[in-house]
């Protein structure tokens, strides 16, 4: 492998950083060492060599030539997850930061963070890069891809103006905008200040003050009294909440569990909560004075 530099000294100094020698010291080498070495990774024998300036056409000729013919080589890689040797089609490349992974691992990375509410990054250690989702397409199942693109849809959003239709067989994600465009004019002055809104996908009415099925005729509070409500999945659902002493994140509405660990909530939408009290805690601090553990939640953890 041939390398070309200005200076002999600048030469000398890349090629110990090459070898892991010595270790870069600024940014925009340290990502051109990490793109040589990636190089480096699809050759059976390299070498560095020094090489003089009017060598550098003849060899950019020579690797376009070996490149653009099948006939040469086929390229391997060794994805540093799994050590599977894998052909370099089935290589995914993350955008900014170039760290490539086999298909198979990018997928199971990919998975696990979804599953978590989270939006993926690079799987390499203190990466921060973004994994976008138009080249997750060549690796994730249908599915899988939908979860992505919800959750790219969530990110865009504050979660105070989320909004999901309550119908279970729905439960529609749409912005506090969508839902007002969508819902008929008429509809929005026949409701007045009640919250009657449309859904963009199923297209039926709910309150998106109570977030549930359109009460018409009664107020919110007076719906939540009704035996309408106190037989419904939601009345339950709020049942086995206080039952098993699950807190509602009063940001965006969600229900937590805790299983282990401190009574210190971080919500997937951001808000810090006691999970005793509720109440927020503020640049990582509570203003409660609930206890901050249990000492059994901390053992089990």
């Amino acid at each position: 492998m041939y390398l070309c530099s200005k200076t002999l000294t600048l030469m000398s100094s890349l090629v110990i950083q090459l070898k892991g020698k010595r270790q870069p010291t600024c940014n925009k080498v340290t990502t051109l060492v990490d793109q040589v070495n990636l190089i480096r990774t699809k050759f059976v024998y390299q070498a560095l060599f020094h090489m003089k300036r009017n060598y550098t056409k003849f060899v950019y000729r020579l690797i376009a030539k070996w490149t653009n013919s099948d006939s040469y080589f086929t390229i391997i890689e060794q994805c540093t997850i799994c050590f599977e040797y894998i052909h370099n089609d089935q290589i995914y490349t993350v955008p900014k930061c170039l760290h490539r992974y086999c298909f198979s691992c990018m997928r199971q990375h990919v998975e696990a963070k979804l599953l978590q509410g989270k939006l993926p990054e690079c799987p390499h250690e203190k990466c921060e890069s973004k994994i976008r989702i138009e080249g997750c397409k060549k690796f994730l199942n249908p599915e899988l891809y939908d979860i992505m693109r919800l959750r790219v849809k969530e990110a865009s959003i504050l979660p105070k103006d989320r909004v999901y239709c309550p119908f279970s067989k729905c439960s529609a994600f749409m912005s506090k905008t969508e839902v007002i465009a969508h819902t008929p004019s008429s509809s929005s002055t026949a409701a007045g200040d009640t919250g009657m809104r449309r859904c963009v996908e199923c297209n039926r009415l709910f309150c998106i003050n109570c977030k549930v099925p359109w009460h018409d005729g009664m107020t919110c509070s007076g719906y939540m009294k009704s035996y309408v409500f106190q037989s419904s999945n939601e009345a339950k659902l709020k049942s086995l909440a206080t039952k098993e002493r699950w807190r509602e994140c009063i940001n965006c509405k969600n229900l937590v569990e805790l299983t282990s660990g401190c009574y210190h909530i971080d919500c997937r939408c951001g808000y810090q909560f006691c999970y005793t009290c509720g109440a927020e805690w503020v640049d990582k601090k509570q203003t409660c004075g609930c206890r901050l553990w249990d000492e059994h939640n901390i053992i089990y953890a």
